[in-house]
């Protein structure tokens, strides 16, 4: 069960936009909606300008499908009229062979969505579309998105895990951001005007998520996925659910939140293993609230009762652990975007070292405990990473 705490109105606004940054606050989406940029002084001549995801680190080729899937045992939470809950998904897998790395980044209908521009249709990722999957069952992964943000956005992550032999589902929660049904259709974000619904939706993305495990682990799954071996990521919001979900279904064996404040309790605790990777979380920003990122994963950290680390990035920012900060990298930032803006949602790393870095501590964790295989990056800091810190006063 999952209990909520009572705050008020304003909290959950603050709250909103330092954990989750709908898409309005994104800088690398203001970027793209306005066209070329300046690109601040620290970015200007760093990284190159591809058209393509960065590369996946793994061995194994990369397929991708996508899947609509109707949950017809609910109404769609949000919007009742609207009728059952409908979910599009994005899997990436290892695949037999290596086609034509095809597949778009989004269409150009759902980046207008998204952006106010069709920028991102042109960007192209490293899978190919509709790969014949390897025949061997895979660990599954399931990645959430933040609240306001598409599943694309998990692009870099999925990829590369795919890459090094997991089966991935990215799942966007419908009515929480922009998202594309078959035909053509597309959903806005109904939930981005209502922030007092917010307490809210970690515990219907984890009903979503194990919707999408019945699916993906039923006799009719497009996958050969190993249901002893299943774990749930996701960032900012996402995160908290990827947690709720570890809570809520005994399948999921670990959980990753990247950079997502809780907005509940877990009854009874969690006794799995959690890893909490966060950016600016290692000291209080604002002492009285108690939605302040370091107060809030504090207060949480009690409920973690099984193996866990917290882990801090303290030149990151929020949008660190997606794709976000390689897609400002690559059309630029917009001219007078305030710093602190920039601090929270981007910090001062450049879009490869943060994607490096986030593959490179999630893909240990689930290596660890999906496959049983230790990792000294997650057991000390590791000069390879000087950016991560270890709280080692919260390190079990």
């Amino acid at each position: 069960m999952w209990t909520s705490r009572k705050t008020s109105r304003r909290a959950f606004v603050a709250a909103a936009l330092l954990t989750t940054l709908a898409v309005p606050q994104i800088p690398a989406v203001a970027a793209a909606a306005s066209g070329p940029a300046a690109v601040p002084a620290e970015r200007a001549g760093t990284v190159a300008a591809p058209d393509r995801i960065p590369a996946p680190t793994g061995k194994e080729p990369v397929g991708t499908k996508t899947l609509h899937l109707v949950d017809t045992s609910r109404p769609d939470p949000w919007k009742p009229a609207a009728g059952k809950r409908e979910l599009m998904v994005t899997l990436w897998y290892p695949a037999r062979h290596q086609g034509d790395r095809n597949a778009p980044y989004m269409s150009k209908e759902l980046s207008k969505a998204w952006i106010g521009k069709e920028d991102l249709a042109g960007m192209r990722t490293n899978s190919t579309v509709d790969a014949r999957p390897a025949g061997k069952r895979r660990p599954l992964v399931v990645l959430s998105p933040g609240f306001g943000m598409s599943r694309a956005s998990l692009t870099g992550l999925g990829e590369d895990l795919a890459s090094r032999g997991y089966a991935v589902a990215a799942v966007d929660h419908t009515y929480e951001a922009p998202v594309e049904f078959p035909g053509g259709r597309i959903e806005s974000c109904e939930l981005c005007r209502k922030n007092e619904a917010l307490p809210a939706v970690a515990p219907n993305r984890s009903k979503d998520i194990r919707f999408l495990l019945d699916q993906l682990t039923g006799p009719r799954s497009p996958l050969a996925v190993d249901a002893r071996r299943i774990a749930v990521a996701g960032h900012s919001i996402g995160g908290a659910s990827a947690v709720q979900a570890l809570h809520d279904d005994p399948r999921v064996d670990a959980a990753v939140n990247l950079d997502g404040n809780f907005f509940g309790e877990f009854a009874g605790g969690v006794n799995k293993p959690v890893l909490l990777l966060g950016a600016r979380r290692g000291q209080v920003i604002d002492p009285g609230s108690a939605e302040d990122p370091r107060v809030n994963w504090d207060r949480s950290w009690k409920q973690l009762t099984g193996w866990k680390r917290w882990l801090d990035v303290p030149e990151g920012g929020h949008m660190t652990f997606t794709d976000a900060p390689w897609l400002a990298d690559r059309f630029g930032l917009p001219a007078g975007t305030p710093p602190d803006a920039v601090t929270k949602g981007y910090g001062t790393l450049h879009g490869p070292r943060s994607t490096a870095l986030t593959r490179a501590y999630v893909g240990a964790f689930l290596d660890r405990h999906l496959r049983g295989a230790p990792s000294p990056l997650l057991d000390r800091p590791s000069p390879a990473y000087r950016e991560v810190t270890f709280l080692k006063s919260l390190k079990k």
